[in-house]
């Protein structure tokens, strides 16, 4: 239950995602054998609970695609390019909450819209409650492990070569992984 003073809708608490203590991350197979690994870390968004009813919650997240980092430059300006994200046209990704399932043990299932290079497809996140606190400068804090997993296809981003002893470069399955920390706004 919200206390008075706090950011209220209706009796949701808001709370922003602490951009230094949130990590999306990428992995997606290479030439069929190995995993490549990346993240971005242009990420803000607002997570709206009622922890009385967790269903009438909400999040909404933007992350700046541009911010991708493979460790590899040469990869990542590949990866920004018009044959993966395209951040000249599309700069932002961005995901919108459309229903939130509790499933106790302080586990969820949000599903909602994500938008990639301006295609939007439904995506259910799952989700594990990792917990709350207050950290040393007064601030309430909640943090979330989420995973999910997309076809790149889906999204418009379709670039690929063909290896001589079969299978591709590019794995099509792109599995997400997320660690958020959120403050508690008021």
């Amino acid at each position: 239950m919200a206390l008075a003073g706090e950011p209220q809708v209706g009796t949701r608490t808001v709370w922003q995602l602490d951009t230094s203590h949130t990590m999306v991350e990428f992995q997606v197979r290479h030439m069929m054998v190995t995993t490549v690994r990346g993240r971005f870390a242009g990420v803000q968004g607002t997570l709206v609970l009622d922890e009385a009813n967790l269903a009438n919650s909400s999040v909404e997240v933007e992350i700046d695609a541009a911010s991708l980092d493979t460790l590899t430059e040469q990869r990542n300006n590949h990866l920004r390019s018009a044959d993966f994200l395209d951040v000249a046209n599309y700069p932002k990704i961005t995901f919108k909450s459309t229903k939130v399932e509790p499933l106790g043990d302080d586990r969820l299932i949000v599903t909602g819209d994500l938008t990639i290079r301006s295609i939007t497809r439904p995506v259910a996140l799952d989700v594990t409650n990792n917990g709350r606190g207050t950290s040393p400068w007064g601030t309430q804090v909640i943090g979330f492990s989420a995973e999910t997993s997309i076809n790149r296809h889906d999204f418009g981003a379709s670039w690929n070569v063909a290896l001589e002893a079969g299978g591709v470069l590019v794995g099509e399955k792109v599995r997400i992984l997320i660690e958020a920390e959120a403050v508690k706004q008021g």
